[in-house]
C-alpha cells in the first residue's frame, strides 16, 4: 500500500526504497514499480527492473509487457520491442488489447509500419485507442492515404470517434492537401464538439492553411476563445507558408500582448516569413530577440532560416561566417541553400566550397550536381557545367524526378516529370502548348540571364 501511494504521488525514489525492502515481491509489486517508472519518464529504470524480474524468474502478465513496451516507445528501441513481442507470444498475452495496442504503437513510431499492420490485423479485439494508434502511425510515416482509408474502414464498422483519431485524420488531410475531405472531417468535429480541444483546433487551422484556404484558417482561428501556444504557432506558420510576412509579424505582436510565451516553433515561422519577404534586418532582430528576451536557444532550423535569409539577400559571406559560428556542424540543407544563393549572386568560389561539402555529405544526390552545373552555367563557365552534368550520366547518381498532384472531383491526379501515362496526357500537353503560345505573344524579347545552356 505504501509503495502504491508513493507511486501515485510520483515519489519514485521513495517507492523504489520501499520496493527494495520488500522481502518477498509479488508480480503486482513488480508491475507497480515498472508502471511508476514509465509514467515518470524513467524508461531505462523500468527496463532495468523488468530485466531483474526476468532474472528472478517472475512470470509476466499483460500489464508487465504493455508497460515495458511503452518504455520502448519512449526510447525508440524497436529491437527490444521485437524481443518483448516474442515474449508476449510465449506468455500467451499477445492477444490482449493493451499489449497489442502498445506493440503496434511502438512499431509505428519506430518506422516499422508493416509490423504494426501485422499486429493490428492479428488482434481478435481492438479498442478505439488501437485504431487511433495505427491511424496516427500512418500519418507519422507520411502514409496519409492509408490513414484515411483506415479511418473510413473504422467508420463503416461503427467505430466511435475520439480526439486523437480526429486530429490524426485532419493531419492526413493536410498532408494530402485534400480540402474536400478536410471539410468533411471538420463537420464531424462540429457535431462531436471536439473543436473545443486546442490540438484538434490547431490541426484544423494547419489543415486549411496547407490546403491553400488561408482565409478559412484565419476565420477558424479568430473564433477560438482560448488559444494556447500550439494554436498561435499553427496560424503564424500558416501565414508564413503563404508568404504573408506582415500578417505573421502582426500576429506575433498579438500573441505577446495576449501573454502567450513564444517558443522555438514560433521563431521558425517568423524567420521563414522573413526569408519569403526578403526582410534581412527584421530577421536579424528576431534572431536576437529570441535569445535575449524569450530565452529560446536557436536550433538547427533557426540557423537554416538565417543562412537562407542572408544568402538570398546577397550576404553569402555573412551566411558562411554564421555557419562557422554555430554550436553544431552545418547540415546538407544549409550547404544547399548557400550553393543556391551563390548561383543567384554569382559567387563561384564560395559555390565550389559549398558544393564540395554537399558532395561529401550527400554523394548520391543528383540535385546537388545539377545545382552546381547551373551555378557554373550562370557564370558562363560552360566546360565546368558540362563536367558537373557528366557526373550524373557517368555514375550511379540519380536526380529525383519532380512530382505534383491535383484533386479534381474527389480524385487525386499525380504527375511526374516527363509524364506519359495519364489517360488525358494528350489534352494536357495541348494545353501546355497553348500556354506557351500565349506567353510568346506577351514577351517580345527573351531574357537569357537564367538560361543554363550555352546560347
Amino acid at each position: 500500500m505504501l509503495m502504491t501511494m508513493y507511486s501515485k504521488c510520483g515519489l519514485i525514489r521513495r517507492a523504489c526504497k520501499v520496493f527494495d525492502e520488500i522481502p518477498e515481491r509479488s508480480m503486482v509489486s513488480w508491475n507497480i514499480m515498472i508502471g511508476t517508472c514509465v509514467q515518470n519518464g524513467e524508461e531505462e529504470k523500468a527496463i532495468g527492473i523488468f530485466l531483474e524480474m526476468q532474472r528472478e524468474g517472475i512470470p509476466c502478465s499483460e500489464f508487465t509487457i504493455s508497460s515495458v513496451v511503452c518504455a520502448c516507445a519512449a526510447k525508440g528501441d524497436v529491437f527490444f520491442c521485437m524481443q518483448l513481442h516474442a515474449l508476449a507470444i510465449k506468455a500467451v498475452v499477445d492477444a490482449d488489447v493493451f499489449v497489442g495496442t502498445a506493440l503496434l504503437d511502438v512499431y509505428a513510431k519506430c518506422g516499422s509500419i508493416e509490423e504494426a499492420i501485422c499486429v493490428f490485423e492479428g488482434m481478435p479485439e481492438r479498442s478505439d485507442v488501437t485504431w487511433s494508434s495505427l491511424v496516427a502511425g500512418f500519418v507519422q510515416n507520411e502514409l496519409y492515404e492509408e490513414g484515411l482509408v483506415l479511418f473510413a474502414r473504422g467508420k463503416e464498422m461503427g467505430l466511435e470517434n475520439n480526439q486523437f483519431m480526429i486530429s490524426s485524420v485532419i493531419r492526413a488531410c493536410a498532408g494530402l492537401a485534400a480540402l474536400i475531405e478536410g471539410r468533411q472531417v471538420h463537420a464531424i468535429v462540429c457535431r462531436t464538439g471536439f473543436g473545443l480541444n486546442n490540438f484538434v483546433a490547431s490541426a484544423l487551422v494547419d489543415m486549411y492553411a496547407k490546403c491553400g484556404s488561408i482565409e478559412e484558417s484565419y476565420a477558424l482561428f479568430c473564433n477560438i476563445e482560448r488559444k494556447n501556444v500550439v494554436l498561435w504557432n499553427a496560424m503564424i506558420s500558416g501565414f508564413a507558408r503563404h508568404a504573408c510576412s506582415s500578417e505573421v509579424m502582426n500576429l506575433f505582436e498579438e500573441m505577446q500582448h495576449a501573454g502567450v510565451q513564444p517558443d522555438e516553433v514560433t521563431y521558425v515561422a517568423l524567420l521563414s516569413a522573413c526569408v519569403h519577404g526578403g526582410l534581412v534586418d527584421k530577421g536579424r532582430s528576431y534572431f536576437d530577440l529570441m535569445t535575449r528576451e524569450h530565452h529560446v536557444s536557436p536550433n538547427v532550423l533557426h540557423y537554416s532560416c538565417m543562412v537562407d535569409l542572408l544568402g538570398r539577400g546577397g550576404l553569402v559571406h555573412e551566411a558562411r561566417e554564421l555557419m562557422t559560428k554555430m554550436p553544431f556542424a552545418a547540415t546538407a540543407s544549409m550547404w544547399g541553400s548557400l550553393l543556391a544563393s551563390c548561383r543567384i549572386h554569382g559567387e563561384l568560389e564560395l559555390a565550389e566550397i559549398a558544393a564540395k561539402n554537399l558532395f561529401e555529405m550527400e554523394p548520391d544526390r543528383g540535385g546537388n550536381y545539377v545545382l552546381l552545373a547551373n551555378t557554373y552555367a550562370a557564370g558562363k563557365r560552360w566546360e565546368e557545367a558540362a563536367k558537373a552534368r557528366k557526373s550524373l550520366k557517368g555514375g550511379e547518381i540519380l536526380k529525383e524526378r519532380g512530382e505534383s498532384w491535383i484533386e479534381i472531383k474527389d480524385k487525386v491526379h499525380t504527375f511526374m516529370a516527363g509524364e506519359r501515362t495519364h489517360p488525358r496526357i494528350s489534352d494536357l500537353y495541348l494545353e501546355l502548348k497553348n500556354l506557351l503560345e500565349e506567353m510568346s505573344k506577351l514577351v517580345n524579347k527573351a531574357e537569357t540571364d537564367f538560361a543554363l545552356h550555352d546560347l
